[in-house]
């Protein structure tokens, strides 16, 4: 959805509203529905990667039929679980995409190695992920962006493509700050939910559930929970036929 044509059809709307009831008694929270559909209509695209409301990302593979999945982990490095993670992806030979925060990386740069050597794909997670990263200015956010790339690219020696957003929060200063640094947004269609997960059995049975062809699978190296079903939903995605791409496949 195209974020100037909603904002021009709902001001269009209220104006002809008004002129409609001028002069009717009717009460002015009947005029303010509009506004409050509005105003929802802007968070749920906020939170929303997958609407692509403010910023087109990829969200799924293509083409979707085809029994592919891509695990995707964000937050990283955690000096303890991520190496767990590189290990159970080493064991069944899966490739995945990492998405790395910037102020992680530092005393860490031989595990971002050891990525690249086994074959994944790293990518941005801004420098800081701070809470309130999307209401920075585009600047702040580009300088972020920029500072992580950097750090990245000293190691890898490539440029980088990819960047998450934090949270997948988007807005237009997140799209703007994307576009101007160059990179693809990534989102994802399974959200597992391991960083509130205290069950392996419910995060399994979850991950198992929400799978399907073409699905970019949200997962986070942080979560000692994820470290210990990875194994196992491997398997079952193996089981069931899915082979596992990254977007550099």
């Amino acid at each position: 959805m195209n974020f100037r044509r909603t904002t021009l059809f709902f001001a269009s709307l209220i104006l002809l509203l008004g002129i409609l009831f001028q002069g009717f008694s009717i009460s002015l929270w009947w005029l303010l529905i509009p506004i409050h559909i509005y105003l929802l209509i802007l968070v749920l695209g906020a939170i929303y990667i997958q609407h692509n409301f403010y910023l087109k990302s990829r969200n799924n593979l293509t083409p979707h039929h085809e029994k592919q999945i891509m695990l995707t982990f964000d937050d990283g490095i955690h000096a303890e679980f991520t190496p767990i993670i590189l290990d159970a992806l080493k064991e069944k030979n899966v490739r995945a995409m990492f998405f790395l925060i910037g102020k992680n990386i530092p005393g860490n740069e031989g595990i971002v190695a050891r990525m690249l050597n086994e074959g994944h794909t790293i990518g941005n997670h801004s420098y800081s992920h701070g809470m309130w990263f999307d209401l920075k200015s585009v600047r702040a956010m580009v300088s972020e962006i920029l500072q992580t790339n950097g750090l990245l690219e000293s190691i890898s020696g490539m440029p980088v493509r990819y960047f998450r957003p934090p949270y997948g929060v988007t807005n237009p200063n997140v799209a703007r700050a994307v576009r101007q640094s160059g990179l693809i947004s990534v989102g994802w269609s399974l959200r597992s939910m391991d960083t509130v997960a205290t069950s392996e059995v419910a995060l399994l049975q979850k991950l198992k559930s929400g799978t399907f062809p073409g699905c970019i699978v949200l997962l986070h190296d942080r979560c000692e929970v994820t470290s210990k079903v990875l194994t196992d939903y491997i398997d079952y995605c193996k089981d069931q036929g899915y082979t596992f791409v990254t977007l550099n496949s």
